[in-house]
């Protein structure tokens, strides 16, 4: 297949890019670029912000100057429109919006974005269904295994305020998580820090490291089983695959985890059903500038989750 050569270029950011992420920047930017290649280019220098070597985690504001050095990049596959049936799923998803925000609730298996092989993810799906809309932008992320609540600002300025309140602490959330054990205790806090690694292929894993970053996750117990518990886990900080790891962290790994978990006990559960992370964005709530009512969410559990906790039962 032939390449195309692109040049270093300086592209100033607009209020498209206010308040986004460098590393989320360049992935808009550079159709096609792994998300391995990015980090990479970033580590190196060979980005640079108004002149300056930044950090992934940077936020963009309007006029600042970004440079993209000189890249060989595959040429972007033109994917089409996405299959009726996937633009159908995410939009009977949808539980609430207003003019700030909307609300979904993501399926398992249904990344939040395109890349790494896939074409669509659920804020392409969103565009593509709703074309007359301006922005729709993701506030935060979840894993394309987890199921559960997801935000997108459908203005600049929301985003702005959901990113400032995520970062103050201010958004509380709750997942429901089935762990391989059976605890004694009813809660439990880790405060383990987390080092996110590039693997080969550019495969993120996450460990507990002294050299991480720090991080705090609660777990209450929900309901015990014979061999495994049903726990309730709110964030204090929001890393990657923080629950997943840190419920390793305790011996007690989240069921149907495929990277973090017990390769036994997976094969077990799956006997009975379960064949995705056993891990869901059950509800979200934060108060919002000058809104007299707080935004509450809740998401329930999904069928084929229930059904599996009613088989633990009998």
């Amino acid at each position: 297949m032939t390449q195309k050569k692109t040049g270093a270029r300086l592209v100033t950011v607009d209020e498209r890019g206010d308040g986004q992420r460098i590393d989320n920047f360049l992935l808009r930017e550079l159709k096609g670029a792994p998300r391995a290649l990015v980090y990479r280019l970033l580590r190196r220098g060979e980005v640079r912000v108004n002149k300056g070597r930044v950090k992934a985690n940077r936020r963009l504001a309007v006029g600042d100057v970004v440079r993209i050095p000189p890249l060989r990049l595959e040429p972007e596959r033109v994917s089409g429109r996405p299959p009726r049936g996937l633009l159908s799923q995410v939009e009977s998803a949808v539980l609430f919006q207003d003019r700030n925000l909307l609300v979904l609730n993501k399926p398992s298996g249904l990344a939040v974005h395109g890349g790494s092989g896939l074409s669509f993810g659920v804020i392409e799906l969103l565009r593509a269904a709703r074309p007359g809309e301006r922005m729709l932008e993701l506030a935060h992320r979840l894993d394309r295994d987890t199921s559960g609540l997801l935000m997108v600002a459908r203005r600049r300025s929301a985003l702005r305020t959901l990113h400032e309140l995520q970062r103050a602490g201010q958004v509380r959330k709750r997942y429901l998580a089935l762990l391989h054990g059976r605890w004694r205790e009813q809660r439990a806090r880790v405060t383990a820090p987390l080092k996110k690694n590039l693997l080969r292929g550019g495969e993120r894993v996450v460990r507990v490291s002294e050299e991480g970053k720090a991080a705090r996750t609660d777990f209450r117990v929900v309901r015990r089983f014979a061999e495994a518990t049903l726990v309730e886990a709110t964030l204090g900080s929001g890393r990657t695959h923080q629950i997943r790891v840190h419920a390793a962290h305790l011996g007690t790994p989240i069921l149907g985890d495929t990277k973090y978990g017990d390769e036994a006990a997976n094969r077990r559960i799956k006997g009975m059903g379960l064949k995705r992370l056993f891990l869901h964005a059950a509800s979200l709530s934060f108060s919002w500038p000058g809104r007299d009512e707080p935004y509450r969410f809740e998401a329930p559990l999904p069928p084929e989750l229930e059904n599996l906790l009613e088989r633990l039962d009998d």
